[in-house]
């Protein structure tokens, strides 16, 4: 497991989006404009991140370390 993370905020609406756009922002756990998660920085999060950058601001989250 890796111990970085990435804070995502959604700041975008997800209506109207492509179906693979919308459930790689659900997949990542962003359910409404301004929600924010942190997840763990995998390549399988960073291409859902990828898939939805237009959408998404990130950013390395203070602490970002796990101990």
């Amino acid at each position: 497991m890796t111990d970085k993370l990435i804070k995502v905020t959604l700041i975008k609406s997800l209506a109207g989006q492509l179906a693979n756009i919308a459930n790689s922002a659900r997949g990542l756990g962003l359910r409404r404009i301004g929600h924010s998660v942190t997840v763990a920085d995998t390549p399988s999060n960073r291409g859902m991140v990828n898939a939805a950058s237009h959408m998404l601001k990130v950013e390395t989250p203070t602490g970002a370390e796990k101990r």
